[in-house]
């Protein structure tokens, strides 16, 4: 979409930065042997795909995304008179076609603006014991973010269902990235869910080849605490199921990267759930080591300066990859904070929260964190940066790539859309995750500078 360049009168959005609500179905196959049916226009669910999953790291669909996914496709005839009796012929020749665990019907905007009863649709499957569930995912709800929460409660409300038994001390749900949408976000669960376990937990990751299915969905009601690891992502989620299980969550909005916030958090998280320390700090002990053995490695490099290594940074994504890495940036190299720029439209009861993560970025050092989806607007602003006189690094998107090159610096894609990197298990979090960062940040400034 074109945009003005009286950008605080537009309401338009240049080069966005998020997909529509139901582009949560990359939430729904993501999880293994889960296919998405959806109901919308023609080449709704197609360009979902395109953007979030193909033009973002090239992430491929998976068992049940992509191709895969049915569509009902309605056209004129469906607003008109209704696209019910259409769904349930998909519905039902998708459990004939296709081998799934569990289908989620998931609408676009014009069911959900002509006032097809999905919901009554699908009840018709479920009475009959089917696994299917349905999640109103129409794009005036929101962006893929709100959609997100909406599939993850429509599979809880009806299918988990519900539970009054014992809760399983050290069972943990993680509820943190986005799927593809967060383009490492395979790489990063997997991360997540080692050290995790490794300080003694079991773990509910829900989402990704780590995952076990929806037999972990049906165990998040035994699961003794709900985990939400990002700035906002998860806590309508997790206050869901305190009423629905009464378990507690922990909030922690900081996703770590590098042995420093690692370590804090594994420790964090091990406190309020009670269990043994002694294994826990074997395992960050150990962790630790071999990380700090790398990183000297390292500092012989780092030392020199021979690349003319930049000293200011900008930042420029969603929000959990935002704070993440300008909290490692800061702390661990060093490197000054000149823009931070959050493009998920994060709920306005949220943003006070996280705006205070910012003020509290290091132990001398405070930052502002400003809320932008335009484009225009982001790259308006980081030219209006001052940078001091070395080469700045931008940490952002394929849409940063020419200002980049415009103001002489160097780009490191960490989000969507992410078109110059090619994800398969990367990850930059933890402790394993901030060594390829590490190696990605300054591969970057070498190669350019050669």
């Amino acid at each position: 979409m074109t945009n003005t360049k009286n950008v605080e009168k537009s309401n338009s959005i240049e080069q966005v930065r998020y997909g529509c609500a139901i582009g949560a179905m990359h939430s729904a196959f993501a999880i293994p042997r889960v296919i998405p049916i959806t109901h919308c226009g023609p080449g709704c669910a197609d360009k979902q795909t395109s953007n979030i999953s193909f033009y973002n790291g090239f992430q491929g669909g998976g068992y049940g995304g992509a191709s895969v996914v049915p569509s009902t496709n309605i056209h004129e005839k469906e607003v008109i008179f209704g696209g019910e009796d259409r769904l349930r012929k998909l519905i039902e020749s998708s459990f004939k076609v296709l081998d799934a665990d569990l289908f989620v019907v998931m609408t676009g905007c014009i069911p959900d603006t002509v006032g097809d009863d999905v919901g009554a649709v699908v009840s018709e499957f479920q009475d009959r014991n089917l696994p299917v569930v349905y999640a109103e995912t129409g794009g005036f709800k929101g962006n893929n973010f709100i959609g997100h929460e909406l599939v993850t409660e429509a599979i809880i409300n009806q299918y988990v269902g519900d539970y009054k038994g014992p809760l399983k001390k050290g069972l943990v749900n993680v509820w943190s990235l986005l799927p593809y949408h967060n383009t490492f976000w395979r790489g990063d669960l997997t991360e997540i869910k080692r050290i995790l376990e490794g300080v003694g937990f079991e773990v509910n990751i829900l989402f990704g080849h780590e995952s076990s299915g929806v037999s972990e969905w049906k165990n998040i009601k035994k699961a003794q605490f709900n985990l939400v690891l990002s700035p906002w992502l998860g806590l309508k989620t997790a206050e869901h199921l305190k009423k629905k299980y009464g378990q507690p969550y922990l909030h922690i909005p900081t996703i770590p990267i590098g042995a420093k916030e690692t370590s804090s958090f594994l420790r964090k998280v091990v406190d309020f759930a009670g269990i043994d320390k002694n294994k826990a700090e074997e395992f960050i002990e150990k962790e630790e080591r071999k990380y700090y053995e790398y990183l000297e490695d390292f500092s012989d490099f780092y030392a020199e300066y021979w690349w003319g290594l930049p000293a200011k940074f900008a930042v420029v994504g969603d929000s959990a990859y935002n704070l993440a890495v300008t909290k490692f940036l800061i702390n661990q190299l060093g490197l000054i904070p000149a823009k931070q720029i959050i493009t998920d439209n994060p709920p306005e009861r949220y943003r006070d929260l996280i705006k205070e993560q910012y003020k509290n970025i290091a132990e001398d050092v405070s930052t502002d964190v400003e809320f932008e989806e335009d484009s225009y607007a982001i790259h308006d602003k980081l030219r209006k940066t001052d940078f001091g006189h070395k080469p700045p690094i931008i940490f952002g998107t394929t849409w940063e790539r020419d200002l980049a090159k415009e103001l002489k610096g160097f780009i490191v894609e960490i989000g969507f859309p992410a078109s110059y990197e090619v994800v398969i298990s990367k990850s930059y979090i933890g402790y394993r995750g901030a060594l390829t960062l590490l190696e990605k940040i300054y591969t970057t400034i070498v190669s350019a500078s050669a």
